[in-house]
């Protein structure tokens, strides 16, 4: 033992000290390359015998890990690897396999997101120019939301992800709690297949499948808001996802490029559905009537806000044609030199309030073009450039009302095909990154506009008037678990009284808690 340990450290000191020998030797370059030698030899016989140490003192030998014990990840989840994507996967993702002993973990993370600013209208009308639901809201503070994350391994076969969000109501103060989203994944199915089930926002264009935390700017787009609501479109359904290029053959299965198919079914009620089957406000004490069409009898409230500010009545799930029905074409490229691009289409049908005739079109395409040099530090520098561009056909149903206290008077709204349709485009350039983190500016520009009147005026209906915005934005990210952010808001509404324009400016404090992984932002 003692001649064994003497080796080793005889070893070790020839091992420290190259520079000595380098020295040494420095005038005669063929005395170097032999000390060269000598020392990877030593190198390899201190291995040796450090293994033979660890074998007299009784420790079991380690076997070297077998490239199949790692389980390969996902197709979806490679090529978003692959393609710099990032994802709110959990990072456990690959920690078993089917058939492998089941191990559960889970990650935790609070994500709060504060505001403060002042804009040059009142709080009730600023209600109308920010209409997304953790849109900074008010004058002065505003806790938009703090959302609580888990996610996990349920067992080989499924993870799972739910979303808790709590928030502060802009104008009352009260403490809300809402259920965002809570969906179990499938993980290892053939050919690039991917199922969910659950509660879960709807794969819509870019912003809508995303948490506001993971947004560029502070607000919601104008068009998201008319169409999905303030909270995004999201409910209880399914949804399921396949890789192309695992079942295709030829160019499809170029390594730079790939191509996702979605389809998904989801109920139509519920306050997040705003162009279907739900509202957008609820409000209590409205004027309870009977309304009786084609032998159906449905009871609705006339001062509920449907789109177009048309009645809205109560409608029970009775048939397949009362979901609402997903379909999204993803497509990514990768031009090799820190280019790449993200192009999608997708669609959506299913009916809405306005009666057993009404029903609902939205459809859109969307653009991410993002450039990252591969000599990047920490994602800097980079521009991105997201355009989106979504319309709906919402076909309303005639309504009509009879009277029960004047027998005789009957009130009939017309049907009416109500079109609405916006976009957004937006730059975002990360020129600088330093010491205290790094830095982005860029700029966003909205338009929004309809056809088809609602009822008092469309020009007077928030949701369906005519509007601009403009919006320049500096981001301060000392860290990727904080984030500062300034927004200035030029906006143009007709629906505005007085002065069409509007001032505004946010500044915005994001942090993180806990394990989740970094968002781009």
């Amino acid at each position: 033992m003692r001649r064994v340990l003497s080796r080793v450290l005889t070893a070790l000191i020839l091992i420290l000290c190259p520079p000595f020998f380098s020295v040494a030797a420095a005038d005669d370059s063929a005395e170097v390359k032999a000390l060269k030698k000598q020392v990877e030899s030593l190198q390899r016989t201190v291995e040796q015998l450090q293994n033979a140490v660890q074998s007299m003192q009784g420790a079991p030998a380690r076997p070297p890990t077998p490239p199949s014990a790692q389980p390969a990840p996902s197709a979806i989840d490679s090529f978003m690897t692959k393609e710099g994507i990032t994802t709110d996967r959990p990072s456990t993702i690959a920690r078993t396999t089917p058939g492998a002993a089941a191990q559960r973990y889970i990650d935790l993370s609070f994500i709060p997101s504060f505001f403060a600013g002042a804009s040059s209208k009142r709080d009730s009308v600023i209600q109308t120019l920010q209409g997304g639901g953790h849109d900074p809201r008010k004058r002065g503070f505003t806790l938009a939301e703090g959302e609580l994350g888990l996610s996990g391994i349920v067992d080989p076969y499924f993870e799972a992800r739910a979303y808790i969000t709590t928030f502060l109501d802009a104008q009352s103060g009260e403490t809300n709690l809402e259920l965002e989203e809570a969906f179990l994944t499938t993980r290892s199915l053939p050919y690039g297949l991917q199922l969910e089930v659950g509660h879960f926002l709807t794969e819509f264009g870019q912003i809508n499948p995303r948490h506001p935390h993971q947004w560029d700017w502070i607000d919601q787009p104008i068009v998201n808001n008319r169409l999905f609501g303030p909270d995004g479109i999201r409910a209880p359904g399914f949804r399921a996802s396949v890789l192309l290029p695992k079942l295709l053959p030829g160019w499809w299965k170029a390594d730079n490029f790939s191509s996702i198919i979605h389809v998904g079914m989801q109920n139509a009620n519920g306050e997040t559905m705003t162009s279907f089957l739900g509202g957008r406000h609820e409000h209590s004490g409205g004027e309870e009537a009977e309304h009786e069409e084609e032998g159906e009898e449905h009871e609705h409230a006339l001062n509920d806000e449907s789109i177009g500010f048309r009645p809205r009545i109560n409608r029970d799930t009775r048939a397949m044609k009362d979901f609402t029905y997903l379909a999204r074409w993803e497509n990514f490229y990768d031009f090799r030199n820190g280019l790449s691009t993200n192009i999608g289409a997708s669609g959506l049908y299913g009916p809405n309030a306005t009666g057993p005739r009404g029903d609902t079109w939205i459809y859109g395409v969307d653009m991410k073009w993002r450039w990252r040099p591969n000599n990047s530090f920490r994602g800097w520098p980079f521009v991105t450039w997201q355009t989106e561009l979504m319309r709906r056909d919402y076909h309303a149903d005639r309504f009509t009302l009879r009277h029960e206290d004047e027998p005789g008077e009957v009130t009939t709204i017309p049907g009416r095909t109500l079109e609405d349709w916006g976009a957004y485009s937006q730059l975002l350039y990360g020129f600088y990154y330093g010491s205290y983190g790094g830095w982005a500016t860029g700029v966003r520009y909205e338009y929004a506009g309809s056809s088809g009147q609602s009822i008092g005026g469309r020009q007077r209906d928030p949701f369906r008037a005519d509007r601009h915005r403009v919006s320049p934005l500096l981001i301060w990210q000392p860290s990727e678990f904080t984030r500062i952010r300034l927004q200035y808001n030029f906006d143009n509404a007709r629906h505005l009284a007085g002065s069409n324009n509007a001032h505004s400016i946010w500044l915005g404090f994001q942090w993180l808690y806990g394990q989740h992984p970094p968002h781009e932002y």
